[in-house]
């Protein structure tokens, strides 16, 4: 198989076309800290690609007490909340290095761009940075019911795009995601935390440095 069977490439949002993180820590921090919950950056690093729900159980591992599933659906909701509030100062600055020049380049190529992201804040963000025209279809969190490493929300998002999955190629920052890649018969592109993932097909630190020139060779 080779690159000119990729036909379509779907983006995760958060550490591939834009930088939210800080703004997932900086709320988790806060609602972790009003309950009395330990949580620092290397616990952080553990929620990447999960979906909010899974992020809170693995919060709540460092809790002093059960929660009851009304209370961690009010923890999840006031979470959200303030990362809600946060990416409202989102701005095109925020766009990762790379991410633009890599749309324009697979636009020139004849290639269709989709985000496959598990946030359901996906429209939000899109709107802030100024990218919500920017691809050809979106499929996140608000039309999904398994997250990551779950195939489906990529698998939906190939759908949109009209493309077998074997035609698709994911751009990836979580191993997670990475994972739901592959299992639903696609190809990944490894960046940032998963550009080492032996998983992948291909391997960059960012889409500054990737060559989709070599990819679709």
């Amino acid at each position: 198989m080779t690159g000119e069977d990729i036909r379509g490439v779907i983006f995760d949002l958060d550490g591939v076309i834009v930088t939210t993180d800080d703004c997932h820590y900086r709320a988790w921090k806060r609602m972790a800290d009003e309950e009395g919950i330990y949580f620092d950056r290397q616990i952080n690093e553990r929620l990447r690609g999960v979906s909010r729900m899974e992020s809170l159980g693995i919060i709540l591992e460092r809790a002093q007490r059960a929660y009851s599933e009304e209370e961690k659906q009010s923890l999840a909701t006031r979470k959200n909340a303030y990362y809600v509030d946060l990416i409202g100062s989102l701005t095109e600055a925020d766009i990762l290095p790379g991410a633009l020049e890599t749309l324009r380049y697979l636009k020139q190529r004849g290639i269709k761009v989709a985000i496959g992201s598990s946030s359901k804040n996906t429209p939000i963000i899109l709107r802030q940075v100024g990218l919500t025209d920017a691809f050809d279809a979106v499929a996140d969190g608000n039309g999904i019911t398994h997250s990551k490493p779950d195939p489906e929300v990529f698998l939906l998002a190939a759908r949109l795009l009209g493309l077998p999955p074997a035609k698709c190629l994911v751009v990836e920052d979580a191993d997670a995601g990475v994972e739901a890649a592959v299992a639903g018969g696609m190809r990944a592109l490894g960046v940032g935390a998963a550009a080492a993932n032996p998983k992948a097909s291909f391997h960059a630190h960012s889409l500054a440095e990737a060559d989709f020139e070599m990819i679709l060779r």
